[in-house]
């Protein structure tokens, strides 16, 4: 691996800093991974540069430049010194770069730089943030989460671009995403992330405090999914994060892109498989409903110390006895929890193909007022 430097005097190899009184005074540091984006790394930066509602000199921006070939050095050295929020930038060549090892060396540049209350957020070189990313960030973490995840929204014209099969497939998933989300919400409730929220889980739009981060070994360092894995990280752990349905964040609709098994892979695969299988957790109503009950029953018997005791769950969930050892001896609910849904073969995800999501969003449509009325009644 080689480096290359941008640097003020003083500053770390291949880096851009900021001067020591703004170190200080900074709470939260964007951290960027960025590879080959001269087409749009311009308007990333000055989304980052327009936010508003927090106080000045606060944020901080990390660019992890890594294995760049194309005229996105030259942009960022024309634009880091016009931009009044603090950036450091890195320049790394690193044969084995990948979307989850960039990720983490952004993020962890952005811890170095913050102090134990700080937050880092996540997001892509071709993403743009809303003047107010940050400041709805900050607000989730000062309610109480240790992580944050948005929601994400294709950049409109190019949306325009993409096959009329591929926007109603789209559609029609994210209706059902979030019937299922309000059922799972009010049968498994998280008092830390609730209705309205969502499942989204990506890298554009993602915030964790500094002990979060540091807690669960930072990012993920794999090629494909560490935005999910982290996040399942931090669940398993038992700390807290809020999927606020207030933040979107706008990022490509190309098919081309620069990460392996990330959004414009997924979109050029649907384009070439219109049929391929909808995403894991959108599963049949009635499949989803069994699996939310039994997460809030497994839930409740670890919280009462009572998985041990009381075996019909394992019975009932088919789960094999070496299996049933491992989840009791979790003494984190959310590890137990997964672990039997590993276990059990009554558990299994089976997705649904898209053609199948209009007639199960009219069954959930149908449910949901029922799942309602006696959720409430339980509480």
């Amino acid at each position: 691996m080689s480096t290359a430097s941008l640097s003020l005097p003083g500053s770390l190899p291949g880096e851009v800093c900021p001067p020591p009184e703004a170190a200080v005074a900074v709470r939260a540091v964007v951290a960027i991974p960025v590879r080959n984006e001269a087409e749009r790394i311009a308007a990333c930066l000055h989304a980052i540069d327009a936010q508003t509602g927090i106080p000045p000199g606060s944020l901080g921006v990390v660019l992890f430049l890594n294995n760049c070939t194309d005229a996105t050095e030259a942009i960022v050295a024309d634009l880091v010194p016009g931009m009044s929020v603090p950036v450091r930038v890195a320049h790394v060549t690193y044969a084995g770069a990948h979307a989850g090892w960039a990720r983490r060396e952004a993020m962890n540049r952005a811890a170095e730089w913050l102090g134990e209350d700080g937050m880092i957020l996540s997001t892509d070189a071709d993403s743009r943030v809303p003047p107010d990313w940050v400041a709805r960030n900050r607000a989730a973490l000062d309610r109480g989460a240790d992580a944050v995840a948005g929601r994400i929204q294709l950049d409109p014209e190019e949306r325009a671009l993409l096959p009329p099969s591929l926007h109603w497939r789209g559609d029609r998933e994210d209706i059902y995403s979030d019937l299922l989300t309000e059922a799972e919400a009010r049968i498994d409730p998280d008092p830390h992330d609730p209705w309205p929220c969502h499942r989204t889980t990506i890298g554009a739009t993602l915030s964790v405090s500094v002990a979060a981060y540091r807690a669960v070994g930072g990012m993920p360092a794999i090629a494909l999914g560490e935005d999910g894995a982290f996040v399942a990280l931090l669940l398993a752990q038992g700390l807290h994060v809020r999927h606020d349905p207030s933040i979107l964040v706008t990022v490509s609709g190309r098919l081309v892109g620069r990460a392996p098994g990330g959004v414009a892979d997924t979109i050029r695969a649907r384009c070439e498989k219109p049929d391929s299988l909808c995403d894991a957790r959108l599963e049949p109503v009635p499949r989803a409903l069994f699996r939310y009950v039994w997460r809030r029953r497994l839930r409740r018997l670890h919280a009462a110390g009572r998985l041990g005791t009381e075996r019909g769950w394992a019975r009932a969930l088919r789960i094999p006895p070496d299996a049933i050892a491992r989840i009791v001896a979790h003494p984190l609910a959310g590890h137990a929890v997964a672990e039997a849904e590993r276990a059990s073969p009554r558990l299994v995800h089976r997705p649904l193909g898209p053609r199948q999501l209009p007639g199960q969003i009219r069954l959930a449509r149908v449910v949901l007022p029922v799942v309602r009325v006696v959720t409430r009644l339980l509480a």
